[in-house]
């Protein structure tokens, strides 16, 4: 029985977005005892705000969202320590600091790490990801001296590394697998646009590069890097993106079955009775077709934790994520994508593209070239509004439908009266048959229809 009554005892190993949100939820409905543990920091603080405080426009203090009192009048404790060992056997942690301490059910939201490629030269001063808080107080002590910094790997947290660096004065240098910037990810011209912006911004990039080894000075500190074809890079700093791995080392004694994650079913359930794992430490034995089995996103965290919570609160569902959804920045053009947009098409694809002339702004529309139904939505630079998306896609609406509503999906009238017009020229020069709507619909229209914006948001 998975329902938690009022005299047990919930654990949950991490206080990030999924821990936190999963300990409210459950707080909202239950008596039950509710202890939150972090060897990372006591607080909860906003991860995708790290960047700012580095970057001197924020302080720490200043996006931890919820003070002592907080945790005090929601009656959730909190344990600042390291969780050496999970006893499964015993149902209990093993502390580093601290005592054993005793669980009923225990939720494993251990987030992730950088990974490493066993590199020669990869363990030196001045080379590091940036993932956690301990990793941007590294940062701050391995960058206080620094003229020429190499990032290595052209993800998400390589562009916010990178832009930190930049605000400092840094000279960055990132080295990308590919021929354009995450171009494993995104269609070409997506991938264009963001590469040029990057480099805009004073990065150089070196595209289709790889580190081949990083070189010590005569006090073990990096001095600098070698390629796959042989360039010396002169740099004081390392900073490593070439993706996360699950926290989950300490589980090897547990008896808890891990592949690259923690395995779990759509109930978030491990193979130990009790025991369960959400987010980026989560891995599902049998995603849906298509879907990822790791899904490593503040987003999904949420979801993650909010669907845990239902079925600890006795409202036993499988998990389903629904349409898939993303949001980033690089520098200062905003991302946003729902759906399925792949960087490679395949035969069934076809899409509507826009981008306009000063290339900081883009619209893909992707569709069935068969049923034109709507896949997936690529936007740069532009906000739309997160509901009406997510309804377009959950609902399987053709692009002929979503073309009559896409006024009312722009938080900018005027914007769309001078660039997504051209959006819908290029769309009824594709589809003559189709006739212009006498009246576009608007956003306050379709709530009145649908009924299913009132909590609108846009992310």
């Amino acid at each position: 029985m998975d329902k938690i009554s009022e005299n047990e005892h919930l654990v949950i190993i991490g206080n990030g977005i999924a821990g936190v949100t999963l300990a409210q939820r459950v707080r909202q409905q239950s008596d039950c005892r509710i202890t939150l543990v972090s060897a990372e920091s006591r607080l909860h603080f906003s991860r995708t705000a790290l960047m700012y405080v580095y970057m001197g426009h924020m302080r720490f203090q200043d996006i931890v969202p919820y003070a002592d009192w907080y945790w005090q009048e929601k009656k959730i404790e909190l344990v600042h320590d390291y969780v050496e060992r999970v006893k499964t056997s015993e149902k209990r942690l093993v502390l580093r600091d601290g005592g054993p301490l005793p669980y009923d059910k225990l939720v494993l939201a251990t987030g992730s790490r950088a990974s490493y490629y066993d590199w020669p030269g990869q363990t030196l001063k001045g080379v590091q990801g940036l993932v956690s808080l301990q990793d941007l107080e590294l940062m701050e002590a391995n960058t206080a001296c620094t003229q020429q910094a190499v990032i290595v790997g052209g993800g998400l947290i390589g562009v916010e590394m990178a832009e930190m660096l930049r605000s400092r004065g840094i000279a960055v240098t990132m080295l990308i697998r590919d021929k354009l910037y995450w171009h494993n990810v995104l269609p070409a011209e997506e991938a264009q646009l963001v590469t040029n912006h990057i480099r805009q911004h004073g990065i150089e990039l070196l595209l289709q590069e790889e580190l081949q080894e990083i070189l010590a000075d005569d006090s073990g500190r990096v001095r600098a890097i070698r390629t796959r074809r042989g360039q010396e890079l002169t740099c004081q700093f390392v900073g490593i993106t070439t993706g996360v791995k699950p926290n989950v080392d300490f589980l090897k004694d547990a008896g808890i079955a891990i592949d690259r994650g923690i395995l779990v079913n759509e109930f978030f359930e491990t193979s130990q009775t009790d025991v369960y794992a959400i987010s980026d430490c989560a891995q599902f034995r049998n995603s849906a077709p298509g879907q990822p089995m790791m899904e490593q996103l503040w987003y999904t965290g949420r979801l993650h934790a909010e669907a845990l919570a239902a079925t600890l609160l006795g409202n036993r569902k499988p998990y389903q994520r629904g349409p898939w959804f993303n949001s980033a920045k690089f520098f200062d053009i905003e991302y946003q994508t729902y759906g399925t947009v792949p960087a490679q098409f395949t035969e069934q694809h076809a899409s509507l593209y826009w981008q306009n002339e000063a290339a900081t702004k883009a619209i893909r529309l992707l569709y069935d070239k068969e049923t034109a139904k709507l896949l997936g939505i690529n936007l740069l630079g532009i906000r739309y509004r997160h509901d009406l998306c997510h309804h377009w896609l959950q609902q399987g609406y053709t692009l002929h439908r979503v073309v009559q509503e896409l006024p009312a999906v722009n938080f900018d009238p005027e914007f769309f009266q001078r660039y997504e017009e051209e959006l819908l020229r290029q769309y009824y020069t594709r589809f003559p048959e189709q006739q212009p709507p006498v009246k576009h619909s608007s956003w306050w229209d379709l709530r009145k229809q649908f009924g299913l914006f009132s909590n609108s948001t846009s992310c």
